[in-house]
């Protein structure tokens, strides 16, 4: 599958820009399946989404690559190379987990469930990618400017690059609509799954490398 490869219209992501991005995602993820099912009271969830968001963000800056597709954030994308995609203690104190660890003693079963998802969904990821690969880890657009292609404009370029660099790429979904999206960029599924303590699906899905 043929790819775009030019990125130039994507804005790089700046620790600055860390927080709003992280409220965007919050508005974007705010009734996302994963996050209902781990969190399920939604007043407890518009309050702490914001603070997770900001938490996998400035991972995302630290360790990763995270684009967006103007400095209006209408959508932004967080890609991780294989070796520095593990959130290990070390790099969680680094990027700061305050907010979270504030929150842990507030609201102390709704951490451990996301913490518990964590290691379920790295132990997947772990079966399927345990090879050099990029790692697709979160896509959002504000739902106000959803359904006009910023998806397509985050994702495609950053595709054309895994191919030039002949490296697969993974990613997990909670949302079925997702999957047919994710296919038609060249993943296929991998596993189908329910987490634990859950009733919500876990899609892990797998683009091979081009060539």
């Amino acid at each position: 599958m043929s790819m775009m490869t030019d990125s130039s219209n994507l804005v790089r992501l700046t620790k600055a820009r860390i927080r709003p991005a992280a409220e965007m995602f919050a508005r974007a993820f705010q009734d996302y399946p994963l996050f209902a099912g781990l969190i399920p009271d939604a007043s407890e969830r518009k309050l702490l989404l914001p603070d997770i968001f900001q938490f996998m963000i400035r991972f995302g800056v630290l360790y990763g690559e995270v684009y967006a597709t103007s400095p209006d954030l209408e959508g932004i994308s967080v890609w991780f190379s294989s070796e520095k995609a593990e959130m290990t203690l070390w790099k969680m104190i680094r990027i700061g987990g305050l907010p979270l660890i504030y929150h842990y003693f507030r609201m102390g079963q709704c951490i451990s469930r996301l913490v518990a998802y964590n290691k379920y969904a790295f132990k997947l990821h772990n079966r399927h990618a345990h090879f050099p690969h990029w790692y697709l880890f979160l896509v959002g657009i504000d739902p106000k400017f959803q359904g006009r292609g910023h998806s397509s404009a985050l994702i495609r370029p950053m595709l054309g690059r895994i191919d030039q660099e002949h490296l697969p790429c993974y990613l997990e979904t909670q949302n079925r609509e997702n999957v047919s999206m994710y296919e038609h960029y060249g993943f296929k599924l991998v596993q189908l799954d329910t987490i634990p303590g859950t009733d919500v699906n876990h899609w892990a899905m797998l683009r091979k490398k081009s060539g």
